[in-house]
């Protein structure tokens, strides 16, 4: 236990960083060992996390927990501190089944042109940056962090992606960069403008709220952090690079990118944007509103005009991640809790839909969907997950899409006092409508790809069969967790309403005048 509290977080967030490292001094050509090590590492660091969530005090999951703060960079005071708590536990155990789960599909799944040892690599180094943010608990760090990340996608876009993979990794890479710029002038204004001599995003909102930052200069603030987190989504009209991307990428990034990276923009808004600037989260909610519901459309309409099945899949995140940015725009507990519960959902049926989506282009080589047709005669197992995760994709009560869907439409009725009640409630009916086109658009992709018969391109090829072993290991732990949370929702619910809780009181003390006052 005493090495839980003092190292725990560490090793489970450097364990896959040391595993590169490992890699670094092992000849290219031993591509099985390579392999072995990748998983090893990422293993070591699911085992980690493991006794971290065992030992974790679930009765206070609104505290911090396994913290450390230790010196860093003394002279701008920013700090080595993690610590976990019931807001991020719940993102970090999503991280840790995922990215061994894509090591496992790695294992017969090496994109052309090759080269294991620099691919695994940069999936580790992947792995590290997004469990440390998640972790962070100083803005430097959790900056470092957050843009770790941005190098290992773009070379496995650029380097293993597909025809335009160059113009989808630039591109990736220009947007979200830019939107960090902002977002970093952000942390900084704050640190000055708060007098505070520190990074600790905990001390930070106590010295906004004991400083009392005006309404304007928190709503600017709120700005910059709100471009660097909303590319990172993405929100509309941020969205441009998300397609581009997704189908470029081969898929062990297209599954890394919709499982857990989108999730590094919404995880900061809660842990950070809004905690730290409520006043200016109350200015931006109805803007973030907007935006959101214009997505979910805009994503639906979006995946109807697609001919390419990952093309699709990839606008259907537009759309996805809008309910759970409502969520978040309500301001309340249940909105909230509702957006991280449809982070996870959203990242284990996305990830699973580009899982199969690049098993599907590994047998057929297209994923124009004319092309295809007659996946549950010709792999038959196949076809049955694909029609599981879609309907766990449209929000079909009993899987876990409807928990990040409906509650997410249902906070809309009832945000937060300080809003615009009868502007949200228009925004609740736009989303629920979001959802008949989702069954839409899925339903037409299921119809197309899994049903009727073999086309004549394909009928008789010998190459096209169904699940293999590496594939039933890498999709069967999510696809159970599909199920089950689809029934249990609680298992998140219950971990994270304390600390959001937390979250919400600070709106609710607002809104009544009891707390932060009017800032002015």
């Amino acid at each position: 236990m005493d090495f839980l509290n003092s190292w725990g977080l560490t090793a489970m967030v450097f364990a896959p960083l040391v595993g590169a490292v490992v890699m670094m001094l092992i000849p290219e050509r031993d591509e099985e060992l390579h392999k072995m090590v990748a998983l090893v590492a990422s293993a070591v660091s699911f085992i980690v996390g493991a006794l971290l969530l065992t030992n974790f005090d679930y009765g206070a999951s609104g505290t911090m927990q396994f913290t450390v703060d230790r010196s860093w960079i003394d002279i701008i005071n920013a700090r080595y501190a993690i610590g976990l708590d019931g807001m991020s536990l719940p993102l970090i155990a999503l991280t840790l089944l995922v990215t061994p789960l894509v090591i496992i599909y790695s294992w017969n799944h090496i994109p052309s042109p090759g080269n294991a040892k620099a691919f695994l690599m940069l999936i580790l180094v992947l792995h590290t940056g997004m469990l440390g943010t998640f972790v962070a608990r100083d803005l430097v760090l959790f900056f470092v962090f957050f843009e770790v990340v941005l190098l290992p996608m773009y070379f496995m876009i650029g380097v293993w992606g597909g025809e335009d993979r160059l113009y989808a990794s630039i591109k990736f890479f220009l947007y979200t960069l830019f939107g960090s710029a902002f977002m970093l002038v952000s942390f900084l204004a704050l640190y000055w403008l708060t007098g505070s001599e520190t990074f600790n995003m905990v001390e930070l909102a106590a010295r906004v709220q004991s400083e009392g930052l005006t309404s304007t200069e928190q709503t600017v603030l709120f700005g910059g952090m709100f471009l660097g987190f909303g590319i990172k989504v993405p929100m509309f009209p941020f969205h441009t690079w998300l397609p581009d991307a997704h189908t470029q990428a081969p898929t062990q990034g297209s599954v890394i990118l919709a499982a857990v990276l989108l999730k590094l923009g919404t995880y900061g808004f809660v842990r950070i944007a809004l905690p730290i600037l409520p006043e200016g989260a109350v200015a931006w909610a109805p803007w973030i509103g907007l935006l959101a519901v214009i997505g979910i459309i805009y994503g639906a309409l979006g995946c109807l005009a697609q001919t390419d099945m990952k093309r699709l899949i990839a606008f259907s995140s537009v759309a996805h991640m809008g309910y759970v940015m409502l969520g978040i725009a309500t301001l309340t507990d249940f909105g909230i809790n509702a957006a991280i519960f449809g982070m996870v959902a959203h990242g284990l049926i996305t990830g699973m839909l580009f899982f199969i989506a690049g098993s599907v282009k590994e047998r057929f080589h297209t994923l124009e969907i004319k092309r295809l047709g007659g996946l549950l005669i010709q792999a038959p197992r196949m076809g049955w997950i694909l029609g599981i995760t879609s309907m766990a994709s449209l929000g079909l009560p009993g899987l876990a899409g409807f928990w990040g869907e409906f509650p997410a439409i249902l906070a809309a009725y009832n945000p937060n006092a300080g809003l615009n009640t009868t502007l949200f409630r228009v925004y609740m009916v736009v989303a629920a409508i979001g959802t008949v086109l989702a069954a839409a658009y899925l339903l037409w992709l299921l119809q197309r790809t899994a049903f009727g018969e073999p086309s004549e391109e394909f009928a008789d090829d010998p190459n096209i069969h169904d699940t293999v072993f590496t594939e039933w290991v890498a999709w069967v732990p999510m696809l159970i967790l599909i199920v089950v949370l689809g029934f249990v929702p609680g298992l998140i619910f219950d971990v994270t309403n304390e600390p959001v809780s937390l979250i919400g009181d600070v709106f609710e003390n607002m809104s009544s005048g009891s707390a932060l006052g009017t800032g002015g």
